[in-house]
């Protein structure tokens, strides 16, 4: 697995869960990976996987069931797509806007480019 060096491994390996999450990939009550399974596909040491789930504890998406394992939490899309707008709105889209401004691109000039994206199917 490849990492970015800006952020820590262990809320890469959150965001990739998240994601699993929002995608349907991984349904409400399920169960998910081991933290031994979780790191070996990750290529990581088991306790960043630990630091990773109880990071996802400390915010309601999954849960643990002594002795059987972690699932995921109901309501756990709905917390992770509320988690991942307020992260893009205060990070991400603040760096999109000043490049917007710099490159001087009007609003309906991305808006235009971001309904050629989702139309190619690209989400």
């Amino acid at each position: 697995m490849e990492f970015r060096e800006r952020k820590s491994i262990y809320l890469q390996i959150a965001d990739i869960i998240i994601e699993r999450i929002i995608n349907g990939i991984w349904e409400e009550e399920q169960r998910i990976p081991s933290v031994r399974e979780m790191a070996t596909e990750m290529q990581v040491n088991p306790n960043t996987v630990v630091r990773s789930y109880n990071y996802l504890q400390s915010l309601g998406i999954i849960y643990n069931r002594r002795g059987i394992g972690y699932f995921i939490s109901f309501d756990a899309r709905k917390k992770a797509l509320e988690i991942k707008r307020k992260e893009f709105t205060r990070e991400k889209l603040p760096e999109i806007f000043k490049e917007m401004t710099l490159l001087k691109i009007p609003i309906y000039e991305f808006e235009e480019l971001y309904k050629r994206y989702i139309s190619k199917d690209n989400i």
